[in-house]
């Protein structure tokens, strides 16, 4: 039943009920009233100026991640208000020192110079009286990090940058808008790299504490610029956001053959591992992620056939008392942890594995007598966990790309599993986006070999 009424307009709150009719022409009682809200339909809506960092960067290298932040006053009893955020690259958002949203890698990977997405959050209730402080951190993701088969960079782009806007409206009426401009300051932090593949490098004694929150000093950070990237091809989010689903304990925490310190999580999944630890400052702990262990029960990922520094994280202890650390924009396919650096002998307790995958309810089960059947079933379900991250990939640990045989393979039997039609509809419309003009020249073959001497 197509929408009939009045046009609707940017912001606009509406609300709506249902009933139904039985077989008999018999109306049923009206639902409760739920509601919406329409988002920014048009370029002119959007006010913020699109900002980065001024500092050089070398394109070819991993670098730091951008920290940003302002500040502004709220002067009056808050009705509602609303944060409207992208950046090309990944963002987290905090207000007043609280992490705004639970999605990971926002605000996802698009055909980025086609279709952006922008997220919205309610932020009514992080406001306070007076003065207020906007942080935002930026890693490169998709748009610039290492992509692909071949882990080529800066595939979008190679500069980082920020659109955000609240729209703050009082009690008594009037609206305030904050805005991302050239008054924001910015500077870099405790994660001195973060990539999608490789890893996240992260010195914790870099930390700067409070700088998302009012009443730090910020007079040493750097300015931004405002730069003239376009808004005409923002939409809304339109498909499931990157969420942690499934906490994994480890079954077992090994000493190998050749002396490794490995963690077996006892399921191989897309995700990162959470840890704590404590010990002297400077110390440096490295956790590598693979899938499995080699025929002496080592830890390998020769199989993977990926250059050093892949699937990496490396923390670097600033000796406080006990320190918990969560990687910020990357993550891994892996059952194992190999655990190298850690003061002291570590416990499988300080380790916990996050499953992150794209935010869709399971809708479908099998269940039999045979536990090995059970038992494939269960992997079906977890590769296609560990396969539904933004985009729909071929494997968790070194593409992660959507080559579109895979996906095509697997439809039904993921349509079954897992509600699928918001990840997939949103993925095709990027699909659709990135196609190239068809080329119709004719496709010329090989000539045929000589019988038994087919090439493969």
């Amino acid at each position: 039943m197509p929408y009939g009424g009045s046009v609707l307009r940017s912001g606009q709150h509406c609300t709506w009920r249902v009933r139904v009719w039985d077989g008999n022409g018999q109306p049923s009682a009206w639902s409760e009233p739920a509601w919406w809200e329409m988002g920014l339909l048009h370029p002119i809506d959007w006010h913020a100026h699109w900002i980065e960092p001024i500092w050089q960067e070398d394109p070819n290298a991993q670098r730091p991640c951008p920290h940003l932040r302002t500040t502004f006053s709220v002067d009056g009893p808050v009705f509602s208000a609303r944060a409207y955020i992208t950046s090309l690259g990944l963002y987290e958002l905090f207000l007043n020192g609280q992490r705004v949203g639970d999605a990971y890698f926002t605000p996802g990977y698009t055909s980025y110079h086609r279709r952006l997405q922008y997220q919205t959050y309610t932020i009514t209730a992080l406001l306070q009286e007076d003065e207020n402080a906007i942080g935002v951190i930026l890693g490169d993701g998709w748009y610039r990090g290492k992509l692909g088969g071949f882990s080529q960079r800066n595939t979008y782009g190679e500069r980082l940058a920020l659109l955000v806007q609240l729209h703050i409206r009082y009690s008594d009426g009037h609206e305030q808008l904050v805005l991302s401009d050239e008054g924001w300051k910015a500077t870099t932090g405790p994660i001195l790299s973060s990539d999608l593949q490789a890893g996240e490098v992260y010195d914790a004694r870099l930390e700067m504490p409070g700088w998302n929150k009012p009443g730090f000093d910020a007079s040493q950070w750097q300015a931004v610029s405002a730069v003239s990237y376009r808004t005409d091809h923002l939409v809304a989010t339109n498909g499931p956001q990157v969420r942690p689903h499934e906490e994994i304990t480890p079954i077992a925490l090994v000493r190998t053959q050749g002396g490794e310190t490995v963690v077996d999580m006892g399921q191989n999944f897309a995700g990162v591992v959470r840890f704590s630890v404590q010990g002297p400052a400077g110390t440096t702990v490295r956790l590598q992620h693979g899938e499995t262990l080699d025929e002496h029960g080592n830890f390998t990922t020769a199989h993977l056939h990926v250059p050093h520094g892949f699937q990496e994280v490396r923390y670097t202890l600033k000796g406080d008392a006990e320190e918990m650390y969560t990687p910020h924009f990357t993550f891994h396919g892996f059952r194992y942890v190999k655990v190298e650096g850690f003061p002291g002998m570590p416990r499988s307790e300080q380790f916990t594995g996050l499953a992150l995958y794209s935010d869709m309810p399971e809708t479908g089960s099998f269940e039999c007598s045979d536990p090995l059947i059970n038992r494939l079933q269960q992997n079906i379900l977890w590769s296609q966990k560990s396969n539904v991250l933004e985009i729909p990939t071929d494997c968790p640990t070194r593409e992660r790309t959507g080559w579109t045989g895979d996906v095509q393979v697997f439809a039904r039997t993921g349509s079954f599993l897992m509600q699928t039609a918001g990840f997939l509809s949103k993925w095709l419309k990027d699909l659709a986006a990135e196609q190239a003009a068809m080329d119709k020249s004719p496709i010329s073959f090989p000539a045929p070999s000589e019988p038994g001497q087919e090439k493969r």
